[in-house]
Parts: structure tokens; sequence; C-alpha cells
């Protein structure tokens, strides 16, 4: 039987750098990642993601991206967290938040947030774990602008 400590403890987090990386780690995103997309994401400023490797594959990744404003300065916001189906419940989700955390720490972020369903009892649990504080109820409304 593998132990979770053992898996965190062989697993190996990077910052993604090229296209190729993004999309040996397509299986962990909603769709298929397209090359234009992959190349405008690692060019952004503030954009990065953290793969998570074990045995040499892509089994989680987080993606952050870095908002700025004014007069608040600059913040760390979690956009996603994937972890393998078979690689789930082993603490690589928090070991991805984590580095994530300390990468907005390295950059000099104030703060890292996520928004996440109230009903995602799995993610609730994974941010806790990582630290994360609950700062109340929000609503969130989005405007379609693709024709």
């Amino acid at each position: 039987m593998v132990r979770a400590a053992d898996i965190v403890a062989a697993m190996d987090i990077r910052r993604a750098g090229t296209v190729a990386e993004l999309e040996a780690a397509e299986g962990l995103f909603d769709g298929p990642a397209r090359a234009e997309w992959c190349e405008r994401f690692l060019a952004a400023p503030g954009h990065l993601m953290l793969l998570a490797y074990v045995d040499g594959r892509p089994v989680g990744m987080v993606s952050g991206v870095e908002m700025t404003h004014p007069d608040k300065g600059t913040e760390m916001c979690l956009y996603e967290l994937s972890v393998d189906e078979g690689h789930r419940r082993l603490g690589i989700g928090r070991a991805l938040t984590l580095a994530l955390a300390q990468e907005a720490r390295t950059r000099g972020c104030y703060g890292m947030w996520v928004g996440v369903d109230t009903d995602n009892e799995a993610a609730l649990a994974t941010y806790a774990s990582a630290g994360a504080r609950d700062e109340g109820v929000f609503s969130m409304r989005g405007w379609p602008v693709t024709p």
C-alpha cells in the first residue's frame, strides 16, 4: 500500500515554463490545452502555474494570477487547483496550495485568496488544511463577452 507521506515526499513541484509542459498536463485541465492560449498564459506577467510531478508525470496543478490595485498593492488569486483522480487525498492539493502561497510571499504579495463553491467539500478541506480562513459569503456575477 502506498502511503500519502511517501507520495508527497517523492513529489516534485515545478513552475511550468513551456507550452509542452502545459500540454503534457492537459489531463488536469477542464479541456484541451491550446498552444496559443498556453503561450499567452506563459507570457503574461503575474501568471504562473505550478505542476506536481510523481514519477515524472504531472499529477496536480495550481494556477495563480497576481492582481495589483493602486490602493491595495498586489495579491495572489489562486485561480484553479486540480489533482489527478488517482492521486487525490494524498496531500498533493495542499502541497500545491502551500507552494503557491510561498510564491506569493516571495513576490511580495500582501495576501492570497480563492473563490470556491460552498458545496465543494474537497476544495474547502484542502484550503483549510493549507491554512485558509473563511472570510464570509460573497456572490459572484459574470458577463459573457464572446459573440
